[in-house]
């Protein structure tokens, strides 16, 4: 059997191409956040509703899409043992699994959507806008969960070249969308505003998906004839997406706690939030990019049973990440002023982002160790364990740190540190586990 390939090389064709096509999703919210936060009148409002809603969103879409790397780990386990063959019908129960798991959920939101803004302390125009952006968003949602469903297949066939293709497209037509639709153009298009906004993301998750299908359809073997009886391989899928299921509702409760904490505060608060929050995000899936290397390629070297490689592929992405790090450490040092006008013209609203923004700079190190071990872990097939650290950050982590910093009148710094906690414990937990778990494995 021919070795997988770990070198500088091999990880770069895999990780940059994943880079591009994970910040994707990040930039339609982050160019929506951009766009409606510059509108003349009601861009606080318009601004902090888009921090809600998409906070809300990436909720959703990061506890369905967590299949994604289920699907990416069975068909890279089954490549690295030699047993694609075997999958037969796997890979179309998995994508209408997907599909019908997004359907479910958004049912079970769209009805009661007010309630749910309520909850996150959006009143007034906020809450209005934040219910006319969602209504209109909320149907990307299935769109969302089928091409994700579509890159997991590409990324375990250890292919990332054309999940970047397709979201390069949608990337780029929501960024022309947006400002056609938020402010118009004089004799063609009416402004929309906020709803134009969340048009534009439909209109490029819908894209994105078509395209999606096309590729599957035209780039592999694979079919989307559902067949049965199921694959055995269903049910792996089906206890991986639980415990990762599991693992993300811990995850968006921090996440969905700490906008409500920054709501609490006041709408120009809220707007400062989400600024920080969609480069933290936009960082977050920059830094993924090497992580999804190490997925792809560990799943492999697992069914190979290649632990000395796995090692040595642990060591060179983590280190790949903390430079990435460092790099967009360095770029938000020197554009530490331009981003914040980026997304809004307001001078409170920018002075207590300039405030915070540091807070997002020092996380990023922590974010590199614990996304790229995270995505490790998720090749391995390890998301029970997965699940119980997320649990356990969320807990033991960041939930405390929270409310006394709520307790000291910290305000956004509080809910900043309490992420950069949450973060590390992560990032240490998964190093302890692999150093327990793996490295014996290579002396036998």
């Amino acid at each position: 059997m021919i070795q997988t390939d770990i070198s500088f090389k091999r990880i770069q064709q895999l990780a940059i191409p994943a880079i591009i096509s994970g910040i994707a999703e990040p930039i339609l919210s982050a160019t929506d956040a951009a766009v409606v936060g510059n509108i003349h009148e009601y861009g606080i409002e318009s601004l902090a509703a888009v921090g809600i809603v998409g906070s809300f969103l990436s909720a959703l879409i990061w506890i369905l899409a967590q299949t994604r790397s289920a699907i990416s780990a069975i068909v890279s386990q089954n490549l690295g043992a030699g047993k694609l063959k075997d999958l037969q019908n796997f890979p179309a129960q998995a994508i209408y699994f997907n599909i019908a798991l997004s359907i479910i959920v958004l049912f079970s939101t769209y009805f009661f959507v007010e309630e749910i803004f309520k909850l996150l302390n959006a009143e007034g125009l906020v809450l209005s806008f934040s219910i006319d952006y969602y209504n209109i968003r909320v149907w990307g949602f299935p769109l969302t969960l089928f091409t994700f469903a579509v890159f997991g297949l590409f990324r375990g066939l250890q292919n990332t070249f054309w999940p970047m293709v397709i979201a390069a497209i949608g990337a780029i037509l929501n960024i022309a969308l947006d400002f056609a639709l938020v402010f118009g153009i004089e004799g063609y298009i009416v402004p929309l505003g906020i709803k134009g906004a969340a048009w534009a993301s439909l209109i490029s998750q819908a894209v994105m998906a078509l395209i999606a299908l096309i590729f599957l359809l035209k780039k592999t073997e694979i079919s989307l004839k559902l067949k049965f009886p199921l694959h055995p391989e269903i049910k792996r899928l089906v206890n991986m997406s639980f415990n990762l299921f599991l693992r993300s509702v811990a995850l968006n409760t921090a996440l969905i706690l700490a906008i409500r904490e920054a709501a609490g505060l006041g709408k120009e608060y809220i707007a400062a939030y989400t600024i920080a929050f969609n480069i933290w995000i936009f960082t977050a899936f920059f830094i993924d990019g090497y992580g999804a290397a190490g997925n792809i390629l560990s799943g492999k070297l697992l069914g190979e049973r290649n632990y000395g490689l796995l090692w040595k592929l642990t060591k060179k992405v983590n280190l790949y990440n903390l430079g990435v790090a460092a790099v967009l450490v360095l770029i938000g040092l020197l554009l530490y002023e331009p981003l914040g006008l980026l997304f809004n013209k307001d001078e409170k609203v920018l002075s207590i982002f300039y405030g915070i923004f540091f807070m997002v700079l020092i996380c990023l190190p922590f974010n590199a160790l614990a996304f790229t071990m995270d995505s490790i872990f998720k090749g391995l097939g390890e998301m029970g364990y997965l699940r119980n650290v997320l649990l356990g950050a969320t807990i033991f982590g960041f939930i405390p740190v929270l409310y006394f910093s709520k307790y000291m009148n910290w305000g956004l710094i509080g809910i900043w540190a309490a992420l950069i906690v949450w973060v590390a414990y992560r990032a240490v937990a998964l190093m302890i586990k692999f150093r327990r778990k793996y490295i014996p494995l290579i002396e036998n």
